[in-house]
C-alpha cells in the first residue's frame, strides 16, 4: 500500500473520494456502497440513505473517466443480457396492440435496442392484474424500467402502484397517467413537411381532415404551414367527431368539400378514401390524398413516422434513466420527438406532368 493512502483524507484535499473511502467510513463492503449509490433493491432503504448521505458529506463524485468508459461499454458494443425491462401492454384485448403495424414497429425497434444494450424486453399484458401483483412480479424479476405502450382503451387503474421504484417511459401522448417522459412522432413538424411536399407536387388548395385529438397537434403544424399562402388559399381544418355516426361525418365532409373545393387532402383518418368514394369523388383524379401515417391507413402517400426509431429511442432513454437512478414520476417531463419522412404514392401523383427535357 502506498504511504499516501494511509494519510488522513483531510490532509489531502485534492484527492478524489472513492467508493472504497465511503465503504471504510461506514465499515461496509465496496459492493454495498456501489449498489446503494445505484438505488439497487438488494440494499435496504435505510442503508441506501445512509450510504448516499455519507457520500454527499464526504464530497464523493463519480470519476468522469470511469463514467465515460462505462458509457462506452454500454453503447459501443452489444452486451451480454443482464436484466429485464418491461413492455407494459394495458389493452383490454392485448393481442390487438401489435396488429397495428406502427405499434408493432415500436416493439421491434425497442426489442432490438434492448438486446443490443444487454437487456431483455419482456411484454406484460396487464388488463387483469392488480397493481400490487404487477409490482410483485416486477420486483421478483428485478425489473427497474417500464415502457408504457400506447393506450387505446379506457385508462388502466394504477391506483397503489409504487411509481417511485421504477424508471418510466411512455410511448405516445395517449396515456394520461403517469405524467412521465415520453417518446412520440413529431406530428407538428411532420404536418408541415407534408404540406410542403404536397405543394411541390402542384396542389394549390390543400385541406386537412382529422379527428379532434390530432387537430391540436398535427393541425397546428398544418395551419402554420398555410400562413405563407394568400388568405383565399388557406383552407379551414375539418375536424370530424369520432363519436358521430357515419351519416353525420359524411354530411360534414361533403359540405366542407363543396365549400372549400380542395384539390388535395392530408388526413389521419384511414376510412377517408371510402368516404370520398361514397360521396362520388375519385382519388386521385378528383382529389389527391396523403396520410399522416402510411403504416396503418390504406393511403400510400404521406408521412412515415419512423416508428421503429421511436421504439429504439424509448429504450435508449429508459436505459439512461435506469443507469442514472432516475426513478419515479419526474418533476419536469421530457418529450422526445422523432421526425418522420415523406413517402410518395399513387394517391398523390404530380398534379401536372413533368416536362421532358428538351
Amino acid at each position: 500500500m502506498n504511504e499516501a493512502d494511509n494519510e488522513p483524507l483531510e490532509n489531502r484535499p485534492d484527492r478524489r473520494i472513492t467508493q472504497k473511502d465511503i465503504a471504510i467510513a461506514l465499515n461496509v463492503s465496496h459492493v454495498t456502497v456501489s449498489l446503494a449509490l445505484r438505488n439497487h433493491p438488494r440494499i435496504s432503504e435505510a442503508m441506501r440513505k445512509r450510504v448516499q448521505e455519507t457520500a454527499v458529506d464526504m464530497g464523493y463524485n463519480p470519476d468522469p473517466m470511469l463514467s465515460a468508459l462505462s458509457n462506452y461499454r454500454l453503447t459501443g458494443k452489444k452486451r451480454p443480457l443482464q436484466a429485464a425491462l418491461a413492455w407494459v401492454n394495458p389493452w383490454k384485448e392485448p393481442g390487438k396492440l401489435r396488429e397495428y403495424l406502427e405499434f408493432d414497429l415500436y416493439w421491434q425497434g425497442a426489442f432490438q435496442t434492448a438486446n443490443q444494450l444487454g437487456f431483455r424486453l419482456e411484454e406484460f399484458r396487464i388488463a387483469e392484474l392488480p397493481p400490487r401483483r404487477l409490482n410483485d412480479i416486477f420486483k421478483a424479476r428485478n425489473i427497474r424500467g417500464l415502457v408504457l405502450a400506447p393506450l387505446r382503451d379506457p385508462e388502466f387503474n394504477w391506483c397503489g402502484f409504487p411509481w417511485k421504484d421504477y424508471a418510466i417511459i411512455r410511448l405516445g401522448r395517449t396515456i394520461p397517467f403517469p405524467e412521465a417522459h415520453f417518446i412520440t412522432g413529431a406530428q407538428t413538424t411532420n404536418a408541415m413537411l407534408a404540406f410542403d411536399q404536397i405543394r411541390k407536387k402542384g396542389y394549390e388548395r390543400i385541406g386537412y381532415v382529422c379527428e379532434f385529438f390530432r387537430s391540436r397537434i398535427s393541425g397546428v403544424g398544418f395551419s402554420w404551414a398555410q400562413r405563407g399562402l394568400p388568405p383565399k388559399d388557406q383552407l379551414p381544418l375539418l375536424v370530424l367527431n369520432e363519436n358521430d355516426n357515419n351519416t353525420m361525418q359524411l354530411e360534414r365532409l361533403d359540405q366542407w368539400i363543396r365549400s372549400e373545393k380542395p384539390d388535395a387532402i392530408f388526413t389521419d383518418i384511414g376510412k377517408l378514401p371510402l368516404m370520398l368514394e361514397h360521396l362520388g369523388y375519385r382519388v386521385p383524379s378528383d382529389i389527391g390524398l396523403a396520410t399522416a401515417s402510411i403504416h396503418d391507413t390504406p393511403i400510400d402517400a404521406g408521412i412515415d413516422q419512423n416508428p421503429e426509431e421511436i421504439g429504439c429511442a424509448a429504450i435508449r432513454a429508459l436505459v439512461a434513466l435506469v443507469n442514472t437512478n432516475q426513478f419515479g414520476i419526474p418533476s419536469i417531463r421530457n418529450e422526445i420527438l422523432i421526425e418522420g419522412h415523406w413517402q410518395d404514392g399513387s394517391m398523390l401523383p404530380d398534379r401536372f406532368p413533368k416536362k421532358k427535357d428538351q
